[in-house]
């Protein structure tokens, strides 16, 4: 399920005003520092990692770090769950945002696999 516009307009809030969000998917760090939800916001120029409020995965409350736009994601790794590793933090995701994960990566590094818009007047 894609995260909801509310989500991201809280993010939003929490990035510079001229960062232009792309990519958003819920994690679940699997290693320090300890179990936790975080939201994995990639802008046009950073790719944030965003704390959330205990218990309650969809209030992002700070930037627990940021990397330059040009941090590869992948490769995601299949154990019991898809995960990536971000910085020295391992993150758990659903299998449903695999292709997020590929496609940020994509964007950055291999921009002539990516799909042309299908509707880029919008």
């Amino acid at each position: 399920m894609p995260v909801s516009s509310a989500v991201r307009d809280r993010c939003r809030t929490l990035l510079r005003p001229d960062e232009t969000i792309r990519y958003i998917f819920p994690a679940l760090s699997v290693g320090p520092p300890g179990m936790a939800n975080f939201l994995i916001v990639v802008s046009d120029l950073h790719v944030s990692v965003v704390a959330t409020r205990m218990l309650r995965s969809d209030r992002p409350v700070s930037v627990y770090a940021t990397y330059p736009r040009e941090t590869r994601l992948g490769p995601i790794m299949l154990a019991p769950a898809p995960t990536i590793g971000l910085g020295p933090m391992t993150f758990e995701f659903d299998e449903e945002y695999a292709a997020v994960v590929a496609a940020a990566d994509a964007e950055v590094f291999a921009p002539e696999l990516m799909p042309l818009d299908p509707l880029p007047d919008l």
